[in-house]
């Protein structure tokens, strides 16, 4: 990055989060000034070198000016025209001297400090950073010092960085009013230079600090997915106290994306009784309960957060009231409420999404039999840019799937593929479809293609490997890949039911039978109830395996899983 521009940034970073509300001043007679007649000149001598295009002159006479005087103005001046000559080191030697001469001058430390990091002198900014955080009154330097990680996002080596200021901040570690920022702002820097562990050490340190500091919370809430046995436990202590909503939804929101649902609903239901008011607390409670298939209290949630944003206009609850209201239709569909979930969709704010709105209206007319109908309110949906019109496409193709038009889905996405080869939303797409009219080496293609620009991706290794498990085939290589999948994704329901079925067709049944108890006990789905109840009958255990099985049919009756092993089974629900 070039100096000046790095320089612009670092500026707009150190003045507006280091800027204090300054206390008010008692007045004080005006000093004697120090311009006489002759310095007067040198200093419009310096303007007009400046203004006539020799800044580099100016700049010497305007700091000569400024060692004469000890004018803090005059230093600031001359750091300017340093910086509008374009030369960092002078700039530096004018910040330098202005704070050799006036020690006590904050503004000089900041100045040298942002220059030293312009200049990618990040030893020595680390120097500067320690001198200016100290001579901050107390009750500002935490302030300061969360603003020390955007400070030093320009420096390149994020390692040498976070190195540099873990020692600049040695004296605010040992602080008790400091340290739990301190902790917080060298995680920060830790996590961002890839060191996750001593990242989640920092975070730790940072709560046992102050266990009612905020930082290390939000700290650890983004090292979750990376260390959740460390820093889960410290969570559920903090959440025994009165931390404030958005952190409590924050950290409901971190165990869902874990797909840790009964500790996320717990939260929930905390959230929802200490502060009823909190309006996106109904809300995510509500999605939460409907996604792990608990309809009648989510319809509860879902009707309350209608009710509390009813009459209001903020893009935010907007937003959320269309989610709330998809899912009440969808909840009502599914209870065969037809007409109340038209009347739910027929509330929907005039923003709402065009195609969510279209996807539940097409499964509602699907429901009815109307299948032309339902096909065509998808098609006709206009797309209001590039990335409506993907969300069609893919829209339009997951219906056909589900109501078996595998073919004209395949035609649809091939299409949209001949514009768009390097699209991985549609190369899923596609590999899915292709399994479903079971063009398997098709299928493998796609996925090792995927596999290969998205290595990151788990559910394409996971599709493969279940694949050739519920095909029996290659089971010790659909292990690997889903072992891969596992990895990528540990806590992901979907996934260790892959991992059960592939560990069953081995022969490893009570095993299986330990992954997919746990797998549906965190995500009670009626594929996983299908392979659940498919273990437990081979076991013996067929009274078990019809309890599953029907439980299954209640969560959706038209699974193709569930389906296709009842009649296997010859089971009569």
């Amino acid at each position: 990055m070039k100096f000046w521009f790095r320089l612009a940034v670092l500026s707009s970073c150190v003045i507006g989060a280091w800027a204090q509300p300054a206390a008010p001043k008692a007045e004080v007679p005006p000093e004697q000034s120090a311009l006489d007649a002759v310095l007067f000149y040198q200093i419009l001598l310096g303007e007009l070198n400046t203004r006539q295009g020799s800044p580099g002159s100016g700049f010497s006479i305007m700091l000569d000016a400024a060692r004469k005087t000890r004018d803090p103005a005059l230093f600031q001046r001359a750091v300017d025209m340093a910086l509008q000559a374009r030369s960092g080191e002078a700039a530096l030697q004018a910040a330098q001297t202005w704070k050799k001469e006036i020690p006590s001058a904050i503004e000089a430390s900041r100045y040298v400090l942002q220059i030293l990091l312009a200049l990618n002198r990040v030893e020595e900014a680390g120097k500067a950073l320690a001198v200016s955080i100290h001579e901050l009154p107390l009750e500002q330097q935490s302030g300061a010092i969360a603003s020390v990680p955007r400070l030093f996002g320009v420096v390149q080596d994020k390692a040498l960085a976070a190195g540099v200021v873990e020692k600049a901040l040695a004296q605010a570690l040992s602080k008790p009013q400091t340290s739990a920022s301190a902790w917080t702002t060298i995680g920060r820097m830790r996590r961002d230079a890839g060191q996750i562990t001593p990242a989640v050490e920092a975070s730790v340190k940072g709560y046992a600090a102050d266990p009612k500091a905020q930082g290390p919370l939000i700290l650890a809430l983004s090292l979750m997915v990376s260390d959740n046995s460390t820093l889960k436990p410290m969570l559920d202590a903090a959440m025994k106290t009165d931390v404030v909503p958005e952190l409590r939804l924050g950290y409901a929101r971190t165990l869902v994306s874990l797909q840790l649902y009964p500790d996320a609903i717990r939260q929930l239901v905390v959230l929802n009784t200490k502060h009823p008011e909190f309006v996106e607390g109904w809300l995510i409670h509500g999605l939460v309960l409907q996604e792990n298939s608990q309809l009648p209290e989510a319809e509860k949630r879902l009707e309350q957060y209608v009710r509390l944003v009813a009459q209001s206009k903020t893009p935010e609850h907007q937003a959320g009231l269309a989610e709330a209201l998809l899912s009440l239709a969808q909840i009502a569909q599914k209870n065969g409420q037809l007409e109340r979930a038209n009347q739910w969709l027929a509330k929907m704010p005039a923003g709402a999404d065009p195609i969510k709105l279209a996807s539940r209206q097409a499964d509602l007319l699907a429901q009815q039999g109307r299948m032309d109908e339902a096909r065509n309110v998808l098609a006709q949906v206009k797309p209001a840019n590039a990335e409506q019109a993907q969300r069609k496409i893919l829209a339009q193709s997951y219906w056909l799937r589900e109501h078996r038009e595998a073919q004209a889905a395949y035609t649809l996405v091939k299409a949209a593929m001949e514009r768009q080869a390097d699209n991985n939303e549609l190369l899923s797409e596609l590999a899915l479809i292709c399994e479903k009219l079971k063009r398997f080496d098709e299928m493998e293609l796609l996925l090792r293609q995927l596999m290969a620009k998205a290595p990151e991706d788990a559910h394409a290794f996971n599709a493969l490997g279940y694949s050739l498990a519920d095909r029996n085939i290659r089971l010790d290589e659909a292990r690997q890949l889903i072992e891969k999948a596992v990895q990528l994704s540990p806590q992901d329901a979907y996934i260790q039911d892959s991992l059960a079925w592939v560990i069953f067709r081995q022969g490893q049944h009570q095993e299986a039978l330990r992954i997919l108890q746990a797998a549906y006990k965190a995500k009670p789905d009626a594929e996983i109830a299908a392979h659940l109840g498919e273990v437990l009958w081979t076991i013996g255990q067929t009274r078990e395996a019809g309890t599953i099985w029907r439980e299954g049919l209640l969560l959706k009756a038209d699974n193709e899983t569930l389906v296709e092993t009842l009649k296997r089974f010859n089971f009569k629900p």
